[in-house]
């Protein structure tokens, strides 16, 4: 059967199956009450509204995306491009081009360093798609406990990533393992996905217990995330037929309070 208009979530911890009317429902009331949400492409395009324009520029932007040399397990399966966006009361203002860091409390494999990369293209960081996600995840974001502070600034990481697989070697789209990125709320969006097999996310507690798990398949797909509580991960990637390149095209963006 075909569900229109519904999100399918395999919520492991009560051992059923929940079909959710996402297009109905609040993304807030959920987040606090699971720790994530998962919402469907044409769900993601109505709550964006006027904001979802210019598709075929914004996404084909992943073919520009140059090499992670940063890899400390030698891998050359992964592509992105990085920016960071001050967002205060004033407005959304794109920050000077600066190295990513995370702690190796957060990234076991890839942390401890600056790590540079190749700058979002100014027409992605000024596309209508980004900007309005930017400030409606502003919004969503503001509601967790751990935004409850008396700064109204946020710091906003954007990430650009393809994951590539081929015959001869898998697609790692989460290669620390089960994380959570040290930040206080992910949005996590599906740009493209061709000839993949597996690529499905799963969340946990802090405990290691599963609560939940989906597959991000059709352009639009997300997930928000309350990284405070939540674990997330994506199984690797193969491709469907090995005689072509297998490619998993994401769009991430974490908030962090300024």
């Amino acid at each position: 059967m075909r569900l229109t208009g519904l999100s399918r979530v395999v919520d492991t911890s009560n051992r059923i199956q929940r079909l959710l009317p996402a297009d109905m429902n609040p993304i807030e009331p959920e987040l606090l009450s699971n720790g994530f949400a998962f919402r469907p492409g044409a769900v993601i395009q109505k709550w964006l509204g006027p904001g979802w324009t210019g598709w075929e520029l914004f996404a084909a932007s992943w073919n520009a995306l140059g090499e992670d040399r940063h890899m400390a397990d030698g891998g050359r399966y992964r592509r992105r491009r990085y920016a960071v966006f001050d967002v205060t009361g004033d407005g959304i203002v794109r920050a000077p081009h600066q190295p990513h860091f995370q702690a190796k409390t957060y990234n076991r494999l890839n942390g401890g360093l600056d790590r540079w990369f190749d700058p979002v293209m100014p027409e992605i960081g000024d596309h209508p798609i980004l900007r309005t996600l930017v400030e409606r995840l502003t919004s969503i974001f503001t509601s967790l406990p751990s935004a409850k502070t008396s700064s109204v600034g946020w710091h906003v990481e954007l990430h650009q990533f393809r994951i590539e697989a081929s015959a001869d070697a898998v697609g790692l789209p989460t290669p620390e393992g089960t994380h959570r990125d040290g930040v206080d709320g992910a949005f996590v969006m599906l740009i493209n996905r061709e000839n993949v097999s597996s690529g499905i996310t799963h969340v946990s507690d802090a405990s290691g217990i599963s609560l939940g798990q989906f597959t991000l398949s059709q352009p639009g797909d997300a997930v928000f995330l309350d990284d405070k509580r939540v674990f997330h991960g994506v199984t690797p990637i193969e491709p469907l037929d090995a005689r072509k390149l297998a490619i998993r095209d994401v769009l991430v963006i974490t908030f962090t309070r300024a």
